[in-house]
C-alpha cells in the first residue's frame, strides 16, 4: 500500500508539474529526491525480507533433511546344496536387497522403515533368480517407534531388529533375518544392558465352534528377558557376557508355519507341539587382537527347561581372525554347533545351518576379502549332519555359499 502511494506520488510530480506552479522549483526537486531515497529504500527492504524467507525455508529443509539417515545393503549369493537324504544336488543363485531409513523426529523419538526382498518366510530375505526374470517381491522388513523415556532407556514398538545381543552373530537362538513384532524396553548404559520383550508370533483371532470370535489355539505370544555386561578386562581384552530366558507357549498347538513345518521340533501324534520352549542361555565373547588383527573367541549355550526328554540342550564354540572393512581386509572364521531337537524353537533359528531348524550339529568355516570400501566377497562352508534324532540316523549336510555383498549407510 505504501510502495503503491510512492508511485502515485511519483507519477503526479513526474507528468503534472502543471498542479505545483505555484510551488518553488527547489522545493519540487527536493521532494522528488526525497520521494526516490524512500523507494529505494522500500527495494532494499523487499529484497531483505525475501532473501529472509528463503534462507528461513532453506534452513527448516536442510534441518529435516537432517534428521534423517538412510541405509541398505545388496548381496548377490550363489550356492550348492548336497544332502543325502535326498541323494542331490542343488544350485542356485539368490539375491538380498534391503534398504532403510530412520528419523529424528523430536529429541526422544525416532521412527524407522525398512524394506527387503524376499517372501514372507520370516527368517530369510533372500529372493531365488528364475521365472524368466520375473520382477521380485519386495516387503515390509521393519517399522517401529522409538521413545527414549528416560536416562540410556527405550520403550521400541513395532516390527523391529532383534533386540537381543547373540555372541558374534551365531545362529543358534535366532536366525539373523528375524525380525520380532511387538513391543520392547531396552536400558544400555554401555557396560551394563537390559531388555524385556513381549513380541507376537501369531496373534490372530480366529472364530470358535460356534461361529463367535473367541481366543485360538493358535495366538501365540513370547516373552524375552535378557541381562548382560561388556567392558575391558585388560588393555587388550574385551569381554562381553550375559545370559537371557525366553518363553513360547507351544505345547499342544499346531507349527505356526503349517502342518509339518515343526523345523525339528518333537510333535505329538496329532501332529502338534509335544513341548513349550523355555529357553535359558548363557554366553560369553572375547575380543583381543594377534598379530595386529581383530580375534573373536566365543561359546553359546541354551536348554529348554520345559523338555522332559535328552534333546533339550545346545551350544556352540568358535573364533574368528580379522576384519572386513576396506579393500584387501581379510577375515577368517570357524564355529561348532550341537543343537539337539528340542532345545530352541527350531522355526526361528539359523536357517543355513543342516539346513535350517534343530536336531543339527556339525562344522562352518568363513572367509571374507575386501574389494572396496564396505564391500566384499565371501566364502561359507557347512559340512553338518542333521535327523539324528528325528530321523533315526545322521544325515550329511554340505553346504557352500559364494557372496559378493555391498553396504551404504
Amino acid at each position: 500500500m505504501k510502495r503503491t502511494a510512492l508511485c502515485l506520488a511519483i507519477t503526479a510530480l513526474s507528468a503534472s508539474p502543471a498542479v505545483f506552479a505555484d510551488t518553488d522549483q527547489a522545493t519540487l526537486n527536493e521532494l522528488r529526491s526525497q520521494i526516490a531515497a524512500l523507494t529505494e529504500r522500500l527495494n532494499e527492504m523487499e529484497v531483505k525480507t525475501d532473501n529472509t524467507a528463503t534462507a528461513v525455508a532453506t534452513k527448516s529443509a536442510a534441518s529435516w533433511a537432517e534428521k534423517i539417515k538412510w541405509s541398505g545393503d545388496v548381496r548377490y549369493r550363489y550356492e550348492e546344496m548336497d544332502n543325502d537324504a535326498k541323494n542331490d544336488d542343488r544350485r542356485r543363485n539368490r539375491i538380498r536387497a534391503r534398504i532403510g531409513l530412520t528419523a529424528q523426529v523430536t529429541d526422544d523419538i525416532k521412527a524407522g522403515v525398512a524394506l527387503a526382498s524376499g517372501s514372507d518366510d520370516p527368517v530369510s530375505s533372500n529372493q531365488t533368480f528364475g521365472s524368466a526374470g520375473s520382477s521380485k517381491g519386495i516387503n515390509l522388513d521393519m517399522a517401529y517407534i522409538d521413545w527414549k523415556f528416560a536416562e540410556d532407556t527405550h520403550l521400541v514398538a513395532g516390527k523391529t531388529k532383534n533386540p537381543f545381543y547373540q555372541p558374534a552373530k551365531d545362529g543358534l537362538v535366532w536366525d539373523g533375518d528375524y525380525r520380532p513384532e511387538g513391543g520392547h524396553i531396552a536400558y544400555d548404559n554401555g557396560t551394563i544392558w537390559a531388555i524385556g520383550s513381549y513380541h507376537f508370533l501369531n496373534s490372530e483371532q480366529k472364530p470358535n465352534s460356534k461361529g463367535s470370535s473367541g481366543n485360538s489355539k493358535d495366538d501365540t505370544s513370547m516373552f524375552g528377558a535378557q541381562l548382560g555386561y561388556r567392558g575391558e578386562l585388560t588393555d587388550n581384552l574385551n569381554i562381553i557376557t550375559g545370559a537371557s530366558y525366553y518363553h513360547i507357549p507351544t505345547e499342544g498347538l499346531d507349527p505356526i508355519l503349517g502342518a509339518g513345518e515343526n523345523f525339528g521340533n518333537s510333535l505329538d501324534i496329532s501332529g502338534k507341539h509335544l513341548y513349550d520352549y523355555d529357553m535359558a542361555q548363557v554366553f560369553v565373547e572375547l575380543n583381543t587382537k594377534l598379530a595386529g588383527l581383530p580375534a573373536t573367541f566365543f561359546a553359546d549355550y541354551v536348554t529348554n527347561t520345559d523338555s522332559d526328554a535328552d534333546e533339550d540342550r545346545g551350544y556352540t564354540i568358535g573364533a574368528s581372525l580379522g576384519k572386513v572393512k576396506n579393500a584387501w581386509d581379510w577375515q577368517v572364521g570357524y564355529m561348532y554347533e550341537d543343537l539337539e531337537a528340542d532345545a530352541v524353537y527350531g522355526t526361528l533359528s539359523d536357517s543355513d545351518f543342516g539346513g535350517g531348524g534343530t536336531d543339527v550339529k556339525g562344522h562352518k568355516f568363513k572367509f571374507g576379502l575386501g574389494i572396496s570400501k564396505n564391500t566384499q566377497i565371501g566364502l561359507t562352508y557347512f559340512n553338518n549332519e542333521y535327523g539324528d534324532f528325528t530321523e533315526g540316523n545322521e544325515i550329511d549336510y554340505d553346504r557352500i555359499q559364494i557372496d559378493l555383498k555391498t553396504k551404504f549407510k
